[in-house]
């Protein structure tokens, strides 16, 4: 199983080559190539999470080496539903490099062993798992586009329309499909809100007990849902919009990395994650 995982790191980091390539060299059969290779990757790693899943018998997210795993592979899951759907190739050099870099980063961590508990083995605690990652992991996507945008739209104010003008879509375009992410990933981590909270009353007898990570998850959806309200409300778009995508995401990484690191909860006295 080290050796899938290896593998399975090295095929991101060479989708990720592909598509870094494929930006500065626009030739198609880069992306296509990386787009093949990464799906590869993913359905080796898929078939990975399953088989520790069946042999833990709960959902792989015990120790922040498992955990980052997990999180990678939401990211290109949700990359390759988004890249079918909108077909913005340049976003493999962000989604690729991310879940490369967050498989190198779970490959250095530590393996915790932990004792079979009857606490990780609920149903609502896969989807719980499966609803925050991917939604997160939408909003990473958005995150990227974010960047995409305030780059493409630096360029065309700057009138210097070398690099990436060439290279990215136009404004617009960054703008929308960014915030079909932004809802996409909203709607997934409300139900994975949810989900949560029905599996913390069943597991410590209430709904909310004000854990760091419930806390600062609140607080993300809260900023996101401040996101979509001003976009419907105020208008916000396009630069507004794209810089609270980045900011979010920050958020986001701080909740998912600091908050296992700097404080203590159920979270880390159960899952560890």
């Amino acid at each position: 199983m080290e050796n899938a995982i290896i593998g399975i790191t090295f095929l991101y980091l060479l989708s990720s080559a592909g598509y870094i390539a494929y930006l500065f060299l626009q030739k198609d059969v880069l992306h296509r190539l990386s787009g093949y290779v990464l799906a590869l990757a993913f359905l080796g790693h898929t078939a990975t999470i399953g088989y520790n899943f069946l042999m833990a018998g709960h959902m792989p997210v015990s120790d922040l080496h498992e955990t980052l795993s997990v999180a990678a592979w939401a990211i290109v899951g949700v990359y390759i539903l988004f890249q079918h759907q909108f077909n913005l190739k340049v976003l493999g050099a962000f989604a690729a490099p991310l879940a490369g870099m967050a498989m190198i980063a779970s490959d250095l961590l530590p393996r915790i062993p932990l004792l079979a508990q009857n606490s990780l083995r609920s149903i609502w605690l896969v989807f719980h798992v499966l609803a925050v990652f991917s939604g997160e992991a939408a909003f990473a996507l958005a995150c990227g586009i974010g960047v995409l945008y305030l780059i493409q739209e630096k360029t065309i104010k700057t009138k210097k329309r070398r690099f990436f003008y060439r290279r990215l879509p136009s404004l617009e375009f960054l703008d929308s499909s960014g915030y079909v992410c932004v809802v996409a990933g909203f709607t997934l981590l409300t139900i994975g809100l949810a989900t949560g909270f029905v599996y913390a009353k069943m597991i410590w007898g209430k709904f909310l007990s004000w854990d760091p990570k419930e806390i600062w998850s609140g607080v993300t959806w809260l900023l996101y849902a401040a996101l979509i309200h001003e976009r419907l409300v105020v208008g916000w778009r396009g630069r507004k919009s794209a810089i609270l995508a980045i900011i979010g995401f920050c958020v986001i990484i701080f909740t998912f990395l600091g908050v296992n690191l700097l404080m203590k909860g159920h979270h880390e006295v159960f899952t560890r994650w």
